[in-house]
């Protein structure tokens, strides 16, 4: 059996498409069609991975998200009609690990859909003998149970906030361009919007920074791209 794969779109053309789509490419697909649905499948299947459309009935897909969060740490990829910023910073907020905006090639998705596939197949199990403890400045990063504190306290963040940080903490100082924190942070090569970057930079700075407008850790090089200063 496949990797399991829930779409949940209200438009029952576009979830036929994906379902071909998904099933050529070896997932096992199940369907759901509005927001409630799509809550007690992801309970009951457990899926991999959830495409989860923005506008539904019932329960819109950021109200999905935020109960799916609440027991799981299944990837979730928001899909969206509108090209408004607030609607892919409040999906990134509740904890999807991306978006992509409609209409999308199936080429790009399935890009976005390995690429997730990838990261949770590389999460190292977690033990209670697990002890990946990296110290940054005032950071404390337990890499193990992707949790990160500042000055003692523990910071609440989504897995890919916590990727970033880690990712950029690991190479202080060293500026990287959105495109490639894209590659290495995200693994999608040249798919994706660069905005995603910089809307989870935004979301990690109102979380790490004493100051948001004035960052003295996550640090931009107009032009260039983002570092982590030391």
């Amino acid at each position: 059996m496949g990797k399991k794969i829930l779409v949940v779109d209200d438009e029952k053309s576009i979830v036929d498409i994906l379902k071909l789509n998904l099933q050529n490419e070896g997932y096992t697909v199940y369907e759901a069609y509005d927001g409630e649905e799509a809550v007690l499948k992801a309970a009951n299947i457990e899926p991999d991975l959830i495409l989860l459309d923005v506008m539904l009935p019932k329960l819109d897909g950021f109200s999905v998200c935020k109960k799916i969060r609440e027991t799981s740490s299944v990837p979730i990829l928001m899909i969206t009609a509108r090209e408004e910023e607030v609607d892919k910073v409040l999906g990134l907020e509740l904890g999807a690990d991306d978006y992509v905006t409609k209409p999308f090639s199936v080429r790009e998705l399935m890009a976005r859909i390995k690429a997730n596939m990838r990261r949770t197949e590389l999460e190292p199990a977690h033990t209670e003998e697990d002890n990946d403890i990296v110290n940054v400045g005032c950071f404390t990063l337990d890499c193990n149970r992707y949790e990160l504190y500042k000055n003692g306290k523990l910071i609440d963040l989504t897995v890919r906030e916590f990727e970033l940080i880690k990712f950029l903490s690991a190479q202080p100082n060293k500026i990287y361009s959105r495109k490639a924190l894209l590659e290495y942070v995200w693994d999608y090569e040249y798919y994706g919007d660069v905005r995603t970057v910089d809307v989870t930079v935004r979301r990690v700075r109102e979380k790490v920074e004493d100051d948001p407008s004035q960052p003295r850790h996550i640090m931009t090089k107009r032009g260039v791209g983002y570092y982590f200063a030391v």
